[in-house]
């Protein structure tokens, strides 16, 4: 891992740029189709329960991967891992284009190979983040990488929306299915400059379970709050998207919902980013918290495209607060010594066990509920539930946020 003093303290170099890059293509390919993956199943069946059942598909095959690639990742050539993601992701394209208007009876095959994809990215490219950034230069890294993704996650949706309400049938899904398997492979292609990272000692496949057991731990508070954070994630991730288009029936009107919110993460990323420093963590991380959870409550008055357009705002206003510094903070732990940052295999692992199984959990109630009852004030009572786990997490890691896991140097 870099030390500090080896660049300009606070500073992007080469390879952390390139990674960022990596990252915005990556996010642009899934802001082209994302989203409109989960209305092209529900226009071919209604059913919230089977877009349920393809999330959760999703989560436990990543779930799983993750636990069985630590040991290629870590042993192996983890470039190669990142690789392999980004072209799984280009097959899961390929595949939604192949099966047409039957893609929601192959749910479970495509949420498996959507949850390959991302394991074998984000394991490589958190390992990577980790060894090409520092204490001093992640906070801003976090930042650009949030800007980036608004800055692409703007554009994107929208020119989604606008090809597919042009074009007949399903000849724009599969225009903008097209272009994200495209987007895949320039991807992969830039990977390629990215420099092989050497190969880490054994892994340990029980090293994250020994950290949880050993008493005063950080780990022991940081994991159910990252537990707390994958609950909100699992159901909102693809229920907002999906609630927009239900309220307009109108795909154009989803990418506009895209831009309208992208554009205010953006400057609130930029703002976070450069605003938001160890020691000065806790403050905003409960201010995102307490904003994330309050705004869900106009939806038990009226679910409409106005009151999910201000929920949409406030959230894209008010994540950045959040999400920058429990990021921050955990892989801070992550290389507060030596010995911890020789395992930054087992505990991005371990980091990632915590946020899905909090996102399995999420979206099993989520399917538990709509398979009993279709009523928006219970559908709203479940996300006001799922929504307030946020608060939680910053109550398990808030003693973590005023730098004490900062490396020693």
């Amino acid at each position: 891992m870099p030390h500090p003093t080896q660049r300009s303290r606070g500073r992007l170099d080469g390879q952390t740029r390139l990674l960022l890059l990596v990252n915005a293509l990556f996010a642009c390919a899934n802001a082209l189709s994302g989203a409109f993956v989960n209305v092209y199943l529900w226009k071919a069946k209604q059913d919230f329960a089977m877009i349920g059942w393809f999330a959760l598909s999703h989560q436990i095959v990543m779930a799983t991967t993750f636990v069985i690639a630590g040991k290629w990742v870590k042993e192996g050539n983890k470039m190669n891992s990142l690789r392999l993601g980004v072209a799984l992701a280009a097959l899961f394209y390929l595949l939604v284009l192949l099966l047409g208007k039957s893609a929601p009876h192959w749910v479970f095959l495509l949420g498996g190979v959507q949850g390959l994809s991302s394991a074998f990215f984000w394991l490589a490219f958190n390992v990577v983040y980790f060894e090409v950034t520092d204490r001093d230069n992640r906070d801003r890294f976090n930042g650009w990488a949030g800007l980036l993704g608004s800055a692409v996650g703007m554009a994107a949706p929208w020119i989604s929306g606008f090809l597919i309400t042009s074009m007949p049938n399903t000849t724009g899904y599969r225009l903008i299915f097209s272009i994200s398997l495209g987007v895949f492979v320039v991807g992969a292609i830039v990977s390629f400059f990215l420099k092989r990272r050497p190969a880490l000692k054994h892994y340990e496949w029980l090293y994250g379970i020994k950290q949880l057991r050993e008493k005063d731990n950080c780990w022991r508070s940081a994991y159910p709050a990252l537990f707390a954070q994958g609950i909100r994630e699992g159901v909102f991730g693809f229920l907002i998207g999906l609630m927009v288009y239900i309220a307009t029936k109108n795909e154009l009107q989803l990418g506009n919902f895209a831009l309208m919110t992208s554009a205010v993460s953006l400057v609130a990323f930029f703002l976070a980013g450069r605003l938001i420093k160890p020691g000065r963590r806790s403050i905003p991380m409960l201010v995102g918290a307490l904003a994330m959870t309050l705004v869900i409550l106009p939806f038990f008055w009226q679910v409409s495209y106005s009151t999910l357009i201000f929920f949409g705002i406030v959230v894209a206003l008010f994540y950045p607060l959040y999400s920058i510094p429990i990021t921050s903070t955990i892989f801070d732990m992550i290389g507060q010594n030596t010995e911890s940052a020789e395992h930054r295999v087992e505990y991005v692992v371990l980091r990632e066990s915590a946020l899905n199984l909090g996102r399995i959990l999420g979206t099993i109630a989520f399917i538990a509920v709509v398979s009993y009852t279709k009523k928006p004030a219970h559908i709203t009572t479940l996300m006001l539930i799922l929504g307030s786990a946020p608060i939680f997490s910053w109550l398990f890691i808030r003693k973590h946020l005023g730098g004490e896991a900062a490396p020693k140097s």
